[in-house]
């Protein structure tokens, strides 16, 4: 076996939502040192996506401005794609957003903020995208659609986020769903969970990163290599047989947490 091919993107085309920071830069930095020939990024923060594009070289990471909440902002990143690419080869669905609020308190706009940005987004982008990604399958190789869910999607958190938390396990059924309508035009869906990595999203492993490692399995936050690891694995031909499953990616939280014990006699 060969591991550069097995592993390798080379020449690929790829679009990243929300690829200016935090999970979604992990990516680009992955994919690229993979092979691919570009990465799109998308963004509503123009500033921070060209600091993205300066870090990595505009001939490589090429950014569109794109408020993905609204479905013209679909429409138009989906037609800038067009206009510049005769195909797509990798989508990740990244962008997305959290809501905190106590029970009794939460509000409808955070609500629908949060499932309409985690969950209909990525539906409607990859079907807006559909055209591009039927190209990109009709290679050597298939077409590669990531939505990003998370552990919150598998299990419950502490914190009062109860629209993210069922947008994240919607996500992961609708990553099932739609692999296996589109593995009929050669394009494989699946899906990420990260568990604990420094973000904007998940403040609490970025600002105090040793006490979100207490609480792990594996004694440590994620890393940019672990989530560039697992995106390169499911986009690459490594991952061709890997069909709308959820790759969980967070140090063992989720599969091998022990429980506490309370008032246990024998201890």
């Amino acid at each position: 076996m060969d591991i550069g091919s097995l592993f390798g993107l080379n020449g690929r085309i790829a679009l990243i939502t929300g690829g200016s920071r935090g999970i979604g830069k992990m990516f680009v930095e992955g994919l690229l040192a993979a092979g691919c020939a570009r990465v799109y990024i998308s963004a509503r923060k123009v500033d921070q996506m060209q600091e993205t594009i300066a870090e990595f070289g505009e001939d490589k990471v090429i950014g569109i401005p794109a408020d993905l909440s609204q479905m013209d902002g679909m429409i138009a990143l989906a037609d800038e794609m067009a206009k510049r690419e005769e195909k797509l080869d990798i989508l990740i669905n990244n962008a997305g957003a959290a809501w905190g609020q106590p029970y009794l308190e939460f509000n409808e706009a955070g609500w629908h903020r949060t499932m309409d940005l985690n969950v209909k987004t990525p539906f409607f982008l990859t079907q807006k995208l559909h055209d591009l990604l039927v190209a990109g399958g009709k290679g050597d190789h298939p077409a590669k659609v990531i939505h990003v869910s998370s552990i919150d999607g598998q299990r419950i958190n502490p914190w009062e986020t109860y629209a993210y938390q069922a947008s994240k396990a919607a996500v992961i059924q609708l990553t099932r769903r739609m692999a296996a309508r589109l593995i009929q035009d050669n394009i494989i869906v699946s899906s990420i969970a990260p568990g604990a990595f420094a973000s904007e999203m998940n403040k609490a492993a970025k600002s105090a990163p040793d006490a979100s490692a207490a609480m792990i399995p594996a004694k440590r936050i994620g890393t940019a290599e672990d989530m560039a690891a697992a995106a390169i694995y499911l986009c690459s031909r490594a991952g061709d047989y890997v069909v709308g499953d959820t790759l969980t990616v967070d140090g063992g939280v989720v599969n091998a947490s022990l429980p506490n014990i309370f008032n246990d006699p024998a201890g």
